[in-house]
């Protein structure tokens, strides 16, 4: 089987996560971005509903927790999890009530990097419901107490054609920004 790729968006600002910190995978489905943030030196709690895929990441750098994200207050569904966290990932998982507490999970200077469906995926296929799709800048809204690093909306051909929000965004004030990345030779020199 082949294992997905982890998202571009994902790989271009992980390294502003403060190395060797504590990384926060929600919504983890399979674990394509843990295994970035392992092979990256986090330190990576993964939480997912199922966590059948996640079990063999588990490890002395890595914690998986099975969570039902949707199940009850959106702050008693993330309590469990603590908060203070280096950097939280989210890709194509949507849950409107989780967006406060995730930034308030964050530690200062801590970076969010959030990808999913937005309005108009319908015209290519799942998600087609507009309860799990993103209005035109709803990232920005959602996390404007943060410091927005990067956004983008739009379409994309890969890794299938979709409609796409994502953010990058920071817990403080302006820093430095990743280095560009080749996706087929790593970093380029800016």
């Amino acid at each position: 089987m082949v294992e997905p790729t982890p998202s571009a968006w994902v790989r271009r600002f992980a390294p502003l996560i403060r190395p060797g910190g504590r990384v926060l995978d929600l919504a983890a489905g399979a674990g394509r971005h843990t295994r970035l943030l392992l092979d990256m030196r986090f330190r990576v709690t993964a939480v997912d509903r199922d966590i059948a895929e996640l079990r063999p990441l588990a490890g002395a750098t890595c914690e998986i927790r099975a969570i039902d994200l949707e199940a009850g207050a959106p702050e008693s569904a993330l309590t469990p999890l603590g908060d203070d966290y280096d950097g939280i990932v989210v890709t194509n998982y949507l849950h409107r009530p989780l967006f406060a507490a995730i930034a308030a999970m964050l530690m200062p200077e801590g970076v969010l990097i959030y990808e999913t469906f937005a309005a108009g995926n319908e015209r290519f296929g799942r998600p087609r419901n507009p309860d799990f799709l993103l209005r035109p800048g709803e990232l920005l809204e959602a996390f404007a107490a943060l410091t927005i690093l990067a956004f983008e909306q739009g379409e994309v051909t890969r890794p299938r054609p979709s409609v796409i929000q994502r953010i990058a965004a920071i817990a403080g004030p302006l820093g430095r920004l990743p280095m560009p990345v080749d996706l087929n030779h790593g970093a380029v020199s800016a």
